[in-house]
């Protein structure tokens, strides 16, 4: 177990001021170092950072920190923290000269990391925590951060009991507050949602405002208690044709902290204009603290028309049919583009390749029964498993077109957990299939399936994250 001295101890050791080591920890320079009640410790083994270049700006090396909620495995969380592999045709360099790719050999480039990192998640979900907590773990992120509660049973804690459940020093609060009672496919409940903060029916008399359809209030709570430079809420398509819900969610997001906050008028971005290989349709909020604005971008965000430069949305990379696209914009990228180098389930080392539904055909009459076009954009995978999940190949019998596999002995079988997670853009050294482990639980296909379609897109989170990160000076300066 890591051991851990404190930051006087620490200064001692490095020969300079307490305050030095203070500055340092805050500016995210000390590796593994940790914040706990408002008190900095130091693991033992930590190295005294290299003074920085002279000429290099403070303003390139800040370090911002990630509030997030309703976190699930961390699609949010991955694109803000950059760092990881995608298509390279899932990347526009013409349009995106300054981002620092890497190669990542013939078909793959690795994006830069950004200057965001996560200090605390979120979920009810343990298969969810469980994913999260291997893979960002393995990146250095501290598992401890991650809170398997009710972000309502957190609130509640912190303020009646006065625990400091939720860290200092937030700029970013994220989330994506629960959405099956938005959605198209779902029943479209909404505010009326039967469904509690914990996943479970709730009683008739059960305070409404802890349903699920009212879980952004709090968020809109959290958000009050940590008081962000600004926040980011995601949710479905739906929403925004569901009576006047979006109008109400960004009225009570502006109301907080006694309308402290300026939220611009909510846009749907459409996941496969930003290289994502799904039509995945997400409504996006954004929220920004008024008094830490400066005064010009106050007056640009607040606009009826907001100045492209000041524009928090990213700008879409990709086009799809219909779009009327510019000049520099690169065609969508493809389910079978998608799966480039991927083997059979039988053939491939890959637990999460090897693993797939086995529900068997059900019908054209059924959600889920058709079979993936490996020319054209991927369907939005869905928080659902087993009988829902689109196949990767039919038969003949039932209506499949890819002759040639079948005819070289390839079966009718669905997708599997790595092809799901490669059209929402996770990488491959994601693992999914996870065994049992003395902190956390294990996770299964159909747990696998679940999480990752509940997920956002991390490549879609990257585009949003690396915007506001272009913006951030401009917005609150230094």
């Amino acid at each position: 177990m890591e051991k851990y001295i404190s930051v006087m101890e620490t200064a001692e050791r490095w020969n300079i001021s307490p305050r030095r080591i203070q500055i340092l920890c805050n500016e995210k320079r000390i590796s593994g170092a940790k914040k706990q009640s408002g008190v900095w410790f130091i693991p033992c083994g930590a190295k005294k950072p290299e003074r920085m270049k002279s000429g290099v700006k403070k303003e390139n090396n800040i370090t911002l920190n990630v509030l997030s909620l309703f976190s699930g495995c961390g699609g949010m969380d991955l694109g803000f923290e950059g760092g990881f592999c995608v298509l390279k045709k899932s990347v526009n360099t013409k349009l995106h000269k300054d981002w620092k790719i890497r190669k990542e050999g013939t078909n793959w480039v690795r994006l830069p990391q950004n200057k965001y990192h996560t200090v605390f998640a979120n979920d009810i979900k343990p298969e969810a925590k469980a994913a999260w907590c291997n893979y960002f773990g393995n990146r250095g992120l501290d598992k401890s951060s991650y809170y398997l509660d009710s972000i309502v049973d957190l609130v509640k804690l912190q303020k009646e009991n006065k625990v400091n459940i939720f860290p200092e020093d937030v700029d970013i609060v994220t989330g994506g507050f629960p959405c099956q009672d938005f959605s198209i496919a779902g029943k479209r409940m909404g505010f009326a949602s039967d469904k509690g903060h914990n996943g479970n029916k709730v009683d008739i008399n059960a305070p409404t405002v802890e349903n699920r359809g009212h879980l952004y209030m709090w968020m809109r709570e959290v958000i009050a208690i940590t008081k962000p430079k600004m926040f980011i809420a995601e949710n479905v398509k739906g929403l925004t044709n569901l009576n006047d819900v979006k109008e109400i969610i960004e009225n009570d997001f502006s109301s907080v902290c006694n309308g402290g906050y300026l939220v611009v008028p909510a846009r749907v971005l459409n996941a496969a204009r930003y290289g994502v290989p799904q039509g995945r349709e997400r409504v996006i909020f954004f929220g920004f603290k008024k008094s830490e604005l400066k005064k010009e971008a106050l007056e640009k965000l607040s606009a009826k028309e907001i100045d492209e430069e000041y524009d928090p949305y990213p700008i879409p990379t990709h086009y799809v049919e219909n779009d009327n696209q510019s000049d520099d914009e690169m065609p969508f990228v493809t389910v079978g583009q998608a799966f480039v180098d991927l083997q059979e389930p039988n053939k491939s080392a890959d637990v999460s390749q090897q693993k797939y539904s086995k529900a068997k055909y059900m019908g054209k009459h059924c959600q889920g029964q058709q079979e993936v076009k490996l020319d054209g954009i991927g369907p939005t995978i869905r928080s659902e498993h087993h009988g829902n999940i689109e196949f990767r190949r039919l038969s003949k019998e039932h209506g499949g077109v890819y002759f040639e596999e079948l005819n070289n002995g390839m079966e009718e079988r669905r997708l599997t957990i790595r092809e799901c997670a490669r059209i929402q853009t996770f990488p491959d050294d994601y693992d999914f299939i996870i065994p049992k482990t003395a902190s956390d639980t294990s996770v299964s296909a159909s747990e696998a399936y679940k999480i990752i379609g509940n997920a956002v897109p991390p490549l879609l989170a990257f585009h949003i994250a690396k915007r506001l990160e272009e913006n951030w000076g401009r917005y609150f300066g230094g």
